[in-house]
């Protein structure tokens, strides 16, 4: 993962991307820049796959997963048998927490080196993910709590508003930055983060590497413990485990503190 930290792009490929605005047709999913210029930016939702980068391209990765979470929050809502839908929940809570670790280790740090807007953008999408983090928080250590369906709706609700800043106002500004080969770079790395990231809320980890890495990683081997190993399961899977949890949080701490100390880039 050592080339994966890099923080300058490849510039090459890039393409030109930026439109520049109209006062009508812009249809939705799309939305303007602040900066002078009127320009617009396309949300990833209406470009294909070879626009994105490629199916191996973070876009693609990343619209993937916001539709099997918009399918699996659809399912829930439909309604099934107590024990579908605890399982379907812990499908749901596992996808959305590694997802958005994976998002706030790789992908923002990024877009606040090349995004005039950065800060702002990637602070409003954090500011989505610590709510998301507290109300299923609030969830899980209240399973007999008459308000627990209320709750559940309203983390889906801030699930998908959260989806729709990402792919109409954050993704975008990524495809206007990166070349194919860079998008397609940088969702590899995100796929390797989120296979060692947190799958349940821990409402008091930073938001920000390297602070998110160093407290949230190492509690990934205790979530994946929970989640593929029952208390009661040979000890010997338990700590086969640890071991590989333990080798993966190791990896992703190294190479988040490198990135974290690699000047920013414009």
């Amino acid at each position: 993962m050592g080339r994966a930290c890099e923080g300058n792009p490849d510039s090459a490929d890039r393409p030109p991307l930026r439109v520049s605005g109209t006062e009508d047709g812009n249809g939705p999913g799309v939305r303007r820049h602040l900066e002078a210029g009127a320009t617009v930016t396309i949300s990833i939702t209406r470009r294909d796959s070879a626009a994105l980068g490629g199916d191996g391209s973070i876009l693609m990765r990343q619209r993937r997963d916001h539709a099997r979470l918009d399918t699996m929050m659809n399912r829930w809502l439909a309604g099934g048998t107590d024990e579908e839908l605890d399982a379907l929940w812990q499908d749901i809570v596992q996808l959305v927490f590694s997802h958005a670790f994976a998002e706030e280790t790789v992908l923002w740090p990024l877009l606040r080196r090349v995004s005039p807007h950065g800060e702002e953008l990637t602070g409003r999408v954090e500011e989505e993910h610590q709510a998301i983090n507290d109300l299923v928080a609030r969830v899980e250590k209240s399973p007999d709590d008459p308000r627990r369906t209320e709750w559940i709706r309203q983390a889906f609700d801030l699930v998908r508003q959260d989806i729709r800043d990402e792919e109409d106002e954050l993704l975008p500004r990524l495809r206007d930055e990166f070349g194919d080969r860079r998008l397609r770079r940088i969702g590899a790395v995100w796929e390797a983060v989120r296979a060692t990231a947190p799958t349940r809320p821990h409402p008091g980890v930073p938001r920000r590497p390297p602070g998110n890495a160093l407290r949230g990683v190492p509690l990934s081997v205790f979530d994946r413990l929970r989640d593929l190993a029952p208390v009661g399961g040979p000890a010997t899977r338990r700590a086969s485990l640890i071991v590989s949890g333990a080798a993966g949080a190791a990896a992703v701490v190294f190479c988040v503190v490198r990135a974290a100390r690699r000047p920013g880039r414009r």
